[in-house]
């Protein structure tokens, strides 16, 4: 895939440039520099690996392709308590299917979400892993992960045909805002 594709996936799900977001599970960097390209220069992305070599390779392309763009990388595992603030939206690309657990590692993650905020997933459109992605989960599945984790108005955005398990897709939730009183 290309940059371009990473963006496609990505882009139904940005509505508006700015806001403060997180790339979990950013890895070398490929939808760190998707994010940066759709949020522009006035928003912030907090990059989290537990990979330090790969976040040093996310940091060099993103300072070298965005350098205006405000990006803080985070050597640390996701599913512990992250230093991040309160955020506009969280893009996974292809690392919550590295858990068993993934109804928890969600739980966890959405705690840092505001309401109304967007939750955009990138993954492998199969419910059958293998050594390299062991716990992939179709869209069916994902609406249903989504719906149990309390995010709504679950869609998806656009498939790509993939090399490893056939078809990659994007998808989007939102964390409800709270019923106004009235």
């Amino acid at each position: 895939m290309q940059h371009r594709d990473h963006v496609n996936l990505l882009r139904e799900g940005v509505q508006a440039q700015g806001g403060v977001w997180a790339d979990l599970g950013a890895g070398s960097g490929a939808f760190t520099l998707a994010l940066a390209d759709l949020i522009g220069t006035t928003g912030v992305i907090h990059a989290v690996d537990r990979d330090n070599h790969a976040l040093r390779e996310n940091e060099r392309a993103c300072r070298t392709r965005f350098p205006r763009t405000v990006i803080k990388f985070h050597a640390q595992d996701f599913t512990e308590p992250m230093p991040i603030p309160t955020l506009d939206g969280i893009v996974m690309a292809n690392s919550l299917h590295f858990h068993s657990a993934q109804l928890k590692v969600l739980k966890h993650i959405l705690k840092y979400l505001k309401p109304g905020g967007v939750f955009l997933l990138v993954e492998y459109n199969s419910d059958t892993g293998n050594t390299w992605v062991p716990y992939p989960f179709s869209f069916n599945r994902w609406k249903q992960l989504a719906n149990d984790a309390g995010l709504v108005n679950t869609r998806q955005l656009a498939t790509y045909p993939s090399r490893f398990l056939h078809e990659i897709y994007s998808a989007a939730s939102e964390l409800p805002a709270p019923a106004l009183n009235g």
